[in-house]
């Protein structure tokens, strides 16, 4: 049995219904792929409070637990791990999102998710954020 990851992530949603992205930087595993802002969920940390530290630490934004609407989970098994990540959906923060640690950032409509090469986990969440959006 793989040792279970825990990781939480977001759907950024801005006012004409865009979703961010961030692009895996070099030196990381998945680099160059497109995921949804977060990471991974400390011990002792609830999903919501590591996505606000996220935030905070990898786009310079603050948003509130009750900005954070659960929309779905993804469960994946790669090689070494098993992948186990909520996503979140949240409309509303305060600041502009920045690149903190080298990432890329984009702003993609829902219906051109699929042009974003993403980690396998990301991938069956697609249709889901669609439909929600």
């Amino acid at each position: 049995m793989s040792k279970i990851v825990l990781v939480s992530a977001v759907a950024l949603i801005d006012p004409d219904g865009r979703v961010l992205l961030a692009q895996r930087p070099e030196g990381k595993s998945m680099a160059g792929l497109w995921e949804f802002p977060g990471g991974k969920i400390e011990p002792g940390e609830s999903p919501e409070a590591a996505l606000i530290r996220e935030l905070q630490e990898e786009l310079g934004i603050d948003t509130w637990e009750s900005c954070l609407a659960p929309l779905t989970f993804a469960s994946h098994a790669y090689e070494s791990f098993h992948l186990l990540m909520p996503l979140f959906a949240c409309r509303k923060w305060q600041g502009t999102p920045q690149s903190r640690e080298g990432q890329a950032l984009k702003w993609v409509r829902a219906a051109d998710l699929r042009d974003y090469p993403m980690p396998p986990a990301d991938i069956p969440l697609i249709p889901i954020l669609r439909d929600w959006l």
